[in-house]
């Protein structure tokens, strides 16, 4: 991702972030957003959100499940600034969902037009994808508590969902 792209990108997690402030949602910091089956839902992020959030996400385990988000210890966030839209946004709170969706909207909206106007091309897939089709170049990580040398990187290939269209 280059630098301007990665910018309005992260212009668009401040715009939802300063909404969702507005919007004032209570969060009963119960974790149930990040135990995706046990409470039916599913984290969806686009290809831009995986490519911050594998930046700088601490080590996991290989493979992910679609059951929970392995950034999720001790029922807090170890990923919490490089989060993606929909852990921003989402919250429990039953005042807040039709709010919840517009943000959602207009923020994915917004990611939408990044990848036109950089002819990036849209991916758009649940967590779990994104994290098993990262390849981190260096030493493997094997372990929740594994070091990770700094220079490290991941490379992120595009991610084709099976039984999807051009998959």
């Amino acid at each position: 991702m280059t630098d301007p792209v990665r910018e309005k990108v992260l212009a668009v997690y401040a715009e939802a972030d300063a909404a969702v402030r507005e919007a004032g949602p209570r969060c009963e910091a119960s974790g149930k957003c990040c135990r995706f089956t046990e409470y039916g839902h599913t984290l969806f992020i686009s290809h831009f959100e995986a490519e911050i959030l594998l930046e700088s996400a601490p080590p996991y385990t290989q493979p992910v499940t679609r059951d929970g988000c392995p950034f999720q210890v001790g029922g807090l966030c170890t990923a919490r600034d490089a989060r993606p839209l929909g852990c921003r946004i989402y919250f429990c709170d039953p005042a807040y969902t039709d709010r919840m969706v517009e943000i959602t909207e207009t923020a994915i909206a917004k990611l939408k037009a990044i990848a036109d106007e950089h002819d990036a091309g849209w991916n758009y897939a649940p967590l779990h994808y994104f994290l098993n089709a990262a390849v981190r170049e260096g030493p493997a990580v094997s372990a929740p508590d594994s070091m990770t040398p700094p220079d490290s990187r991941l490379s992120l290939p595009v991610v084709s969902i099976p039984g999807e269209a051009g998959a």
